[in-house]
């Protein structure tokens, strides 16, 4: 007789991790540290469930995933938001750790996302000094544009703040650069990004370090992934106009940054860009339409190993 399939929910705190199974009502939590993750790992039925899914939660879900992978157990992190909206189409309105963790379980044997295997050492590397370096610059702005209103005495505390703060980014770039030297695998990947015309060195990492699944998977996924896919806004007979939202913020960050250079200088993406804006569509539209277009193209030279060439090119 087959054992019954278990889906397995955790919901994810600074403090604790409450993990819920869909063949029963009770919850369990652990503590969020080393002790506590040992022991969530310990409780889990064998065989393996079915599979754990958790909300991403900016890091507090790293080292349980790492654990869960470790012990070969499918896990899929999934958007906060997906989760929630299934909850309110489920009914429930309510929030708690012990429900999040009940819903979470019910969304995985429910939606059944893909288990996604965790990014390596140094994509993972990577993320961290991406998500510092982000950090920093949102500081230095900030007190950049704190000092016109500050007291004049008070300014050159302020300036010496922000040297600092550029002394701790460019760190945090030299640092990137060791990380990608050290990695063959990875120089090589952040090589054939670099190869794109309008993909410079801060948007390659960005995207190795936020988008690890670049290279294996399908266009339509990737662009989901990354909140560049058109999501259509239908009912009955009106048809709405289709947007984006959702993904990764950082990674649409990096590639409008990259659509912005490459209208300019890439030879696909430049006459693409003039055709849709000659076609009537808005700035933004086609700007997001580029976006796409530069996901895609980045992902197929990743997977096939090849550098940029310019359309028409022969080896």
């Amino acid at each position: 007789m087959s054992e019954t399939p278990v889906w397995m929910g955790i919901d994810v705190a600074k403090a604790w991790l409450d993990m819920a199974r869909s063949d029963e009502t009770a919850v369990r939590r652990f503590s969020n540290d080393d002790e506590g993750i040992a022991a969530l790992v310990a409780t889990l039925p064998t065989p393996a469930p079915q599979l754990v899914v958790l909300e991403a939660t900016g890091g507090l879900e790293t080292a349980v995933t790492a654990a869960l992978v470790a012990a070969g157990v499918p896990v899929a992190v999934v958007n906060p938001r997906q989760v929630r909206d299934f909850a309110h189409a489920a009914g429930t309105w309510a929030k708690s750790d012990a429900l999040d963790a009940g819903i979470l379980a019910l969304f995985a044997e429910r939606m059944q996302p893909p288990a996604r295997p965790l990014p390596d050492v140094v994509a993972q590397d990577l993320a961290a000094l991406l998500a510092r370096r982000r950090q920093l610059l949102e500081m230095r702005t900030a007190e950049q544009n704190r000092r016109a209103m500050l007291a004049p005495r008070l300014r050159p505390r302020l300036d010496a703040h922000v040297v600092w703060l550029s002394q701790q980014i460019a760190e945090l770039d030299r640092e990137l650069d060791q990380t990608l030297r050290e990695s063959p695998i990875w120089r090589e990947k952040e090589q054939v990004l670099r190869s794109i015309p309008g993909i410079g060195p801060v948007v390659a990492r960005t995207l190795l370090g936020e988008l690890p699944e670049l290279g294996t998977l399908e266009r339509g996924e990737l662009a989901a992934l990354a909140g560049v896919a058109p999501l259509n806004a239908d009912s009955g007979q009106r048809q709405g106009r289709r947007r984006t939202w959702g993904g990764r913020a950082a990674v649409r960050a990096a590639l409008y940054m990259a659509v912005v250079s490459a209208i300019r200088c890439n030879p696909t993406i430049k006459p693409f860009y003039a055709r849709l804006r000659a076609a009537g569509k808005p700035v933004k539209v086609a700007m997001v339409a580029c976006m796409r277009k530069l996901l895609i193209i980045a992902n197929a030279m990743l997977r096939d190993g090849v550098l940029w060439a310019p359309p028409g090119a022969t080896a």
